[in-house]
């Protein structure tokens, strides 16, 4: 990864641990239309939860008659509520606070707008100097739309950038976009990944 000189994040699995606040938030708009819960054991129902943009997931969820309405109550809800479901990776703002320092570092997520609400509760905000998410493109990931506009905002090529990523979905919106990829965990298929945001010091000095 030669001659970097813009980080982005994703969000659910790389800065946060979500999966029950993702869970807890769909399964709210499940219940509403009498629905059974998603559970952790129904492993393809909760990643879809955990990976895919609201209307992706509801897709899959519900019946197509009932999905403007699902949609509409989804958007209606606070997200503040499950906000305390989501816990910080480790050592997430420190190395973010190093990061800053010395690279312009971005967020892009197929989260909507509850992504400003996380960065504010968590006092994340000020690291990032761009943050798209999958109201402001036309096609979330894995299209590359969203990666494409982050470099854009950043003042970067895509080629001199890298995505840090959890799943396949990541991993494909990176090459689709042309831009370097490290997994974060085994989940997005990477022969380049972390394990740790501390790894991201050693490979990012300045």
């Amino acid at each position: 990864m030669d001659a970097i000189n813009a980080i982005i994040f994703d969000c659910d699995g790389v800065m946060f641990e979500s999966r029950m606040a993702n869970l807890a938030f769909y399964n709210k708009v499940l219940t509403e239309y009498g629905h059974p819960p998603v559970t952790l054991d129904q492993k393809r129902r909760a990643h879809l939860c955990h990976t895919a943009s609201t209307p992706v997931v509801l897709k899959g969820l519900l019946d197509p008659a009932v999905l403007p309405s699902a949609l509409k109550y989804a958007a209606s809800l606070d997200y503040q509520q499950f906000i305390p479901e989501m816990h910080p990776e480790p050592h997430l703002a420190d190395v973010l606070d190093s990061l800053a320092q010395h690279y312009p570092v971005g967020i892009a997520t197929n989260r909507g707008s509850s992504i400003s609400q996380i960065l504010d509760h968590f006092s994340l905000s000020r690291y990032f100097t761009v943050v798209v998410n999958c109201h402001d493109v036309e096609k979330p990931k894995p299209a590359p739309d969203m990666l494409l506009l982050a470099a854009e905002r950043l003042k970067s090529k895509p080629v001199h950038c890298v995505f840090v990523g959890d799943s396949e979905l990541d991993r494909m919106a990176a090459e689709s976009a042309g831009m370097n990829f490290l997994g974060y965990g085994s989940g997005a298929g990477s022969d380049k990944s972390i394990s740790s945001h501390l790894e991201l010091l050693q490979l990012f000095k300045p």
